[in-house]
């Protein structure tokens, strides 16, 4: 096909190569020589990059801004649509939204930040579609309708408002997004999603999506995201075995750190977990002397000692060299299969599909399963048995990856090489017994486990070796009590935060003066006192005290919705100064004041005070805790006082009590 003289294939390229690149934007080089604030920064960032659609006059109050970007160089083997990524930028006027308050501040330690007037979200979609294109599913029949449009054509169904506004609150809470940031405009935010190849993506990585997202906070001058780790790999608790395999949480790849877990528990008490847990010793699992292994478990552990050419120790050495293992077979098996799936070009090109390789596998199965008794099928004898299923260099690939496969009914092929002749040979094998008897025969080193057999047994060591709820009783009860505590610490940890850390403030050329300003509010009248983090001003050299205080009021005035009237009126510690005064001469080299001022008018401070809301409750819990952490809690209905259900004695699994008398007041009656 050709589009104005040009064929359509060099066209999409010539679109996709005009577009950012995914894995490098934005550059390092992107950012201001002088420091700027949040606020500033993202819309600099959004009218030199975004593209808005046409404003909604159904919902004012949203906005959202697109970026497409292309993935590496698209390659032929990818087609540009699938190698391309929209990214939403969706600007929330929180005055006007459905949910002002901010549950992820509250938990993670900003309750007492006042409430923001915009949030940004940074949003990835699954589908590769964007929020933007203004087009909706009919909630009736699912026809594909446009937002403006109040009736579907199909169905006749009328579109009411909240059919609408429940869909895009939907969009901003789909659990599917590949990422989802949320930044408020005071700079604090909170990565809620992250979802790799595991999660859907066809073509980013998890770690390209985390790159992505720290040089995007970076250059728009982000001061604190946190997360919430409840991430799986393999279907397991990753926030656990990353610990135990690394010492930190994956997200401590980009400087994601532990700052407070829930039930009170500190950084000390995390690192001592992860040390506890990652140094114990495999010996206490294993039977002494020459007995031979007896369990499954110790099957496992055995064969894994036997199979590295490195000693296996304890827990966080046996973990990471079977994580190892699965990344190589995981690496491989893609090879391979890209290999595989690709159409021949040229007669040395592989020209099988990954049916063909399923086809000869199957019947490699059936002669195994034919032979009797534990013979050993050499590997001429069984190419030669399946030499009409397929052309020899297909033979020979299925043939060297036959070792670990899993075949029906738990049985797994082992393959060794003849302790007498030196030749390769096969044999079926329950799982368990292929494991002993790798270990004691001559184990063919270049033939670990299948991937899916790897992933069967790290499944397994997690449950019995290292989650508290499933694990079996081991070593010393001191030992094991000390394990499933360590253990369940490791999994109530889940808030973790990183600080951007842009406390050095750059004068840039030197005509600028740049001040961190700190605010206090007088009158506050015995209400519930916000605790806003200072705002960084940025000023011309020549500035005045009356123009910091004019500069500083905009800001607070810009970023909260509750100092909407705020107006700074002096300087703490400088009484008695003119407002003429150049600052630069009042404050030297000092990076930050202290401004006191007043929100003028009846409604200055009102609902949006706090993040927390307009409600006050009490927190004071057993296990130290005094604010809420995001786990479940219950009010004593005598004192009022909120605490954990699980400090109360109450599962996780188990129903709230419909009256409840926590164990304080128990004692006064």
């Amino acid at each position: 096909m050709v589009v104005n003289g040009m064929p359509m294939k060099r066209l999409k390229r010539r679109v996709t190569a005009d577009l950012y690149d995914f894995l490098t934007f934005p550059s390092s080089s992107s950012g201001s020589s002088v420091a700027t604030p949040f606020r500033a920064n993202v819309r600099s960032f959004l009218t030199k990059h975004a593209l808005m659609p046409p404003p909604s006059s159904i919902f004012p109050h949203l906005m959202a801004w697109q970026i497409l970007f292309r993935v590496g160089d698209a390659t032929e083997g990818f087609d540009s649509s699938s190698a391309m990524v929209c990214l939403d930028v969706v600007e929330e006027d929180v005055a006007r939204s459905r949910s002002i308050y901010c549950d992820q501040c509250r938990v993670v330690g900003w309750s007492g930040h006042p409430v923001c007037s915009k949030r940004y979200h940074f949003i990835i979609k699954a589908d590769g579609n964007s929020i933007g294109g203004y087009h909706k599913p009919c909630v009736r029949c699912g026809d594909i309708l446009h937002l403006s449009e109040l009736g579907c054509k199909s169905c006749s169904h009328v579109t009411t408002t909240d059919d609408v506004e429940d869909w895009i609150c939907h969009q901003l809470e789909d659990t599917t997004h590949l990422l989802h940031g949320v930044i408020h405009s005071n700079g604090y935010g909170h990565l809620l999603r992250v979802n790799g190849r595991e999660g859907g993506s066809r073509v980013l990585s998890g770690c390209h999506i985390m790159d992505f997202w720290d040089r995007l906070c970076k250059t728009l001058s982000v001061r604190k995201v946190s997360v919430m780790d409840v991430s799986k790999k393999y279907g397991l608790e990753y926030r656990l075995l990353h610990a135990i395999t690394k010492g930190h949480t994956w997200y401590g790849d980009w400087g994601y750190e532990f700052v407070a877990g829930s039930f009170a528990l500190t950084s000390d008490a995390y690192k001592s977990a992860v040390e506890t847990l990652s140094s114990l010793p495999l010996s206490i699992f294993l039977p002494q002397g020459f007995i031979p292994p007896s369990t499954r478990l110790q099957d496992i552990i055995s064969f894994y000692q036997s199979f590295s050419k490195c000693e296996l120790e304890n827990i966080k050495d046996l973990f990471c060299f079977l994580m190892r293992l699965i990344h190589d077979a995981h690496k491989y098996s893609s090879r391979v299969e890209d290999a595989t799936c690709k159409k021949p070009r040229t007669s040395g090109v592989l020209s099988w599909s990954r049916a063909d390789v399923v086809r000869v596998e199957e019947a490699m199965f059936r002669v195994l399963r034919a032979v009797s008794g534990s013979n050993w099928v050499s590997y001429r004898a069984l190419r030669g048995a399946v030499c009409r299923v397929a052309p020899p260099p297909l033979l020979d690939h299925c043939l060297m990856e036959l070792g670990g496969k899993m075949a029906v009914e738990g049985m797994v092929v082992n393959a060794r090489y003849n302790p007498d002749s030196g030749a390769l040979e096969y044999r079926l094998e329950p799982q368990n017994l292929s494991l002993t008897t790798t270990c004691n025969d001559s184990c063919v080193a270049n033939y670990p486990p299948s991937e899916e057999v790897l992933k069967q047994d790290l499944k397994f060591l997690y449950e019995f070796m290292l989650h508290p709820q499933t694990g079996l009783s081991y070593g010393p009860d001191l030992t094991r009590n000390l394990t499933i505590s360590s253990a369940e610490k490791l999994l109530d940890c889940k808030q973790f935060v990183k600080d951007y850390k842009h406390e050095k403030l750059s004068s840039g050329n030197g005509v600028m003066v740049c001040l961190l300003c700190q605010l206090e509010l007088v009158d506050q009248s015995g209400e519930i006192a916000p605790h806003p983090p200072a705002e960084l001003v940025v000023l011309p050299e020549n500035a005045t005290v009356s123009d910091l205080k004019v500069e500083a009021s905009k800001a607070f005035q810009e970023v909260y919705l509750a100092f909407r009237r705020f107006q700074a009126e002096e300087l703490l510690g400088y009484d008695g100064v003119e407002d003429s005064t150049q600052v630069k001469l009042l404050l030297g080299s000092t990076e930050s004041v202290r401004v006191r001022g007043r929100c003028l008018g009846k409604n200055g401070l009102n609902k949006f005070r706090v993040e927390r809301g307009i409600e006050t409750w009490t927190v004071d819990c057993i296990c130290g805790a005094n604010d809420d952490d995001g786990e479940r809690m219950l009010a004593c209905d005598v004192c009022g006082v909120w605490q954990h259900t699980r400090c109360s004695g109450i599962n996780d699994s188990e129903a709230v009590p419909a009256k409840f008398v926590c164990y304080r007041c128990r004692e006064s009656l």
